[in-house]
């Protein structure tokens, strides 16, 4: 093999190693998100009032609720109300994959939270809605 090759072989694992850091970054778990969200709010969550949060409905033109979509039990199937499309169900409980990926979590939280609510979700209620999301059981 030729010895310029092996000049960059130290090079190109580096590269692959923080490109493997990066993506396991994003990598979470739904109690190392709550503890986040928690951090950011400054005060311990509290799940009756991220249910509360949850089923309210804010009156929007849509006039829609967390739980239009995800169902007042969230270890179910929910609907999406404009397209109709199947949701996997929303509690980690009855679907792991759900609040692992803290990229993800947070686009879904801002995206969802500026049609039900109108505006992007606090901390405090992401961690309140989580917090009760986790002690929901199929």
């Amino acid at each position: 093999m030729d010895a310029r090759l092996f000049r960059f072989l130290p090079t190109a694992i580096a590269v692959v190693a923080m490109v493997l850091a990066g993506a396991s970054a994003l990598a979470a778990t739904p109690a190392e998100l709550l503890a986040g969200y928690t951090a950011k709010a400054g005060a311990p969550a509290q799940p009756e009032r991220g249910q509360a949060f949850f089923n309210k409905n804010f009156g929007r033109e849509m006039g829609f609720s967390c739980a239009s979509c995800h169902t007042t039990n969230p270890t179910k199937l929910g609907r999406d109300q404009v397209t109709e499309k199947s949701i996997k169900p929303l509690a980690p409980a009855a679907n792991p994959a759900r609040f692992t990926d803290a990229k993800k979590t947070d686009f879904h939280f801002d995206l969802n939270c500026k049609d039900v609510v109108g505006r992007v979700c606090t901390p405090a209620e992401k961690a309140d809605i989580l917090a009760w999301l986790l002690t929901q059981k199929p």
